[in-house]
């Protein structure tokens, strides 16, 4: 049987890693500009392209490489805060991870506007610290502990307050454009040297919570019984904190605040390959990648030349989703 699940599961990674490739022609194909699939090629493959192709390398191609690793790591940072949590109504953006990030890139902006990317992306891991230790600490103070609703009310109070902070320095600096085309959530102008900057971060915080995987699944089930499994809950829920942090704090830096994805994906996951984190991560990191590419394609296609924010996109399917989720008690895709 657990040969036959084996199989099963690559089956399925093989199926969600074709729709990944679909998804990512797709993307890089259709837009307010519709170019050919040999131009695609030839951008990706020739040392000497031409001129179209030569756009579609310098614009399209890092929007869209950088939209796949958006996807992926807040699908796998909600993947980690669910099961972390065991809260079915975790995510980075619901929980004042991805608000802190934002409020701290808003401050960074205003005091050092010639800090570099690499310096862009230290403030967000710290903001995205900050927030999610505010909400944890608030969610704690009653008695009997977390519980999903009090944890995100908590975050959705915390977040609040975080990006009025954005909007009050953006205001007060006169810098409320730039804050607006990080907070807006979108790829536009994404360039070659941000996704070099977040493509390290991504792929080492990924690899990370693979390796974590075993430890989480046991976490997420009972704390009791990972103690008596001889698991170092400390250590462990601090490395997990520090990816959660990481990998939304590096999408922020990218994309600016972006919710509800890694609250849909992990349930999706879940849904596909059951409850083992060893298989729920790397699902959710395919899925969510796909997603963010089709999410992404939509807002360039559907009012074309002009864009709709992809924030705006995803929060339309999320809302939905997180009002589901909540009347069916966190089972819907479990």
């Amino acid at each position: 049987m657990g040969k036959n699940f084996i199989l099963s599961f690559s089956f399925k990674l093989i199926m969600a890693l074709c729709f990944l490739i679909v998804a990512f022609i797709m993307a890089m194909v259709f837009g307010a500009v519709d170019v050919q699939i040999l131009d695609v090629w030839e951008a990706i493959t020739s040392s000497n392209p031409s001129k179209e192709a030569l756009l579609i390398r310098e614009l399209r191609l890092p929007r869209e490489v950088g939209a796949m690793l958006v996807g992926a790591a807040l699908s796998v940072s909600g993947s980690i805060m669910q099961g972390m949590t065991r809260n079915p109504l975790a995510d980075p953006g619901l929980l004042g991870v991805t608000a802190g990030a934002n409020a701290a890139l808003a401050i960074t902006l205003a005091l050092l506007p010639s800090v570099p990317y690499f310096g862009i992306m230290i403030a967000c891991f710290i903001g995205a610290a900050l927030g999610t230790g505010i909400v944890f600490q608030i969610a704690r103070m009653k008695r009997g502990g977390f519980s999903p609703f009090r944890i995100v009310l908590a975050g959705a109070a915390v977040s609040a307050f975080l990006h009025a902070i954005a909007e009050g320095v953006g205001i007060y600096f006169k810098i409320s454009k730039d804050v607006s085309m990080w907070t807006a959530g979108g790829l536009i102008g994404t360039s070659w040297s941000q996704v070099y900057g977040v493509l390290c971060f991504v792929l080492i915080g990924i690899a990370a919570s693979l390796f974590l995987a075993r430890h989480l699944t046991i976490l997420s089930l009972d704390e009791e019984v990972a103690v008596g499994l001889g698991q170092k809950i400390k250590r462990i829920k601090a490395l997990l904190f520090a990816l959660i942090v990481v990998l939304a704090g590096v999408s922020v830096a990218l994309v600016g605040n972006m919710v509800f994805i890694g609250l849909m994906i992990p349930h999706i996951a879940r849904y596909v390959v059951g409850t083992d984190y060893r298989y729920i991560i790397p699902m959710s990191a395919l899925i969510g990648a796909s997603f963010m590419l089709v999410a992404d394609t939509l807002g360039r296609t559907l009012q074309a030349p002009f864009e709709t924010p992809v924030a705006a996109i995803i929060s339309i399917i999320g809302l939905p989703f997180f009002l589901l989720i909540v009347q069916k008690g966190g089972r819907a895709f479990s």
